[in-house]
């Protein structure tokens, strides 16, 4: 190929050059295209996701940054022409969120969206502060595989206490009107998780269950994964309550990953859904097997 474009920059026709640049492209394409599947190669990363946002402590400030991030993910989803789903979403009193659950449909989310899991932090002046000044907010980021079934796991119906309640969301008058919205526990492990997106109490008992699943099956994987990183020694500094990325609005522009040092000062353009090139570094880091975080 070098020779090719050498030879066609010596002879100066632009034919030949728009066509050899044709050809670069289409070849960078299939590359990335292999590396990518390269990957994602791990055993869930095909699946479809389950992505839960919480805020962190700091109440309209926090729950106002997990709004923005609910946002920022669901115009990512669009861009990548994934299909997505809310199953459960709360909004806080003044701004924002307490909490919310998306069901993410498309060709691996699970591989893309677990470059997600973590704390992300926003440094901006706050618009609820009076007197203008800097704020520092955190909000969670957890991704679940979705999954019909756990391997040697039998979840029995003793094992799962259900409880309705009104919705707090949007809805107009149905929602404050019936128990539709669903609590769902697993009394053996401890879990609970919350739908209120339908005014179908079925519908939520369904997307709940979903939640309940991946949950579980995630709590699985952390158990035998820590059993693995006991043995192996050296254990990985990553983990769920972690800060992975940092927002910062003011005094200057800039989003940084900690994990990659890739950062960009268009902001903006992040939290339109502009995430790819944090999500790919972290991937391909991931293959390198490296462990950095800061």
């Amino acid at each position: 190929m070098q020779v090719f474009v050498e030879i066609a920059a010596e002879q100066g026709d632009p034919a030949s050059q728009e066509e050899l640049g044709k050809e670069y492209r289409a070849l960078l394409s299939s590359f990335e295209a292999v590396e990518l599947q390269a990957m994602l190669s791990g055993p869930d990363d095909a699946r479809n996701a389950i992505v839960s946002l919480h805020p962190g402590a700091g109440g309209t400030e926090s729950a106002d940054w997990a709004g923005m991030l609910f946002r920022m993910y669901m115009r990512w989803f669009e861009r990548r022409g994934w299909k997505a789903e809310v199953m459960h979403f709360d909004p806080a009193d003044e701004a924002g969120i307490r909490s919310a659950a998306v069901e993410v449909t498309g060709e691996y989310t699970y591989g893309f969206l677990r470059a997600e899991i973590g704390v992300h932090r926003l440094v901006r002046i706050s618009p609820f502060d009076a007197n203008a000044r800097r704020h520092t907010s955190f909000a969670s980021v957890f991704v679940y595989p979705e999954v019909d079934e756990i391997p040697d796991v039998t979840i029995r119906p003793d094992d799962i206490r259900i409880d309705t309640y009104r919705s707090s969301g949007a809805g107009g008058q149905h929602v404050n009107k019936t128990d539709s919205a669903v609590r769902m526990t697993h009394i053996p492990t401890g879990i609970v998780v919350t739908c209120q997106s339908e005014r179908s109490q079925f519908r939520n008992r369904d997307s709940a269950m979903k939640m309940l699943l991946a949950r579980i099956y995630q709590k699985r994987l952390d158990e035998e994964r820590e059993r693995l990183e006991k043995i192996e020694e050296g254990k990985t500094d990553i983990a769920w309550g972690h800060q992975i990325r940092s927002y910062v609005f003011q005094p200057y522009q800039m989003v940084k990953d900690h994990r990659t040092d890739v950062e960009t000062s268009n902001t903006q353009a992040v939290m339109d859904g502009d995430l790819d090139q944090f999500v790919r570094a972290y991937l391909l880091l991931g293959r390198k097997g490296s462990k950095k975080l800061k």
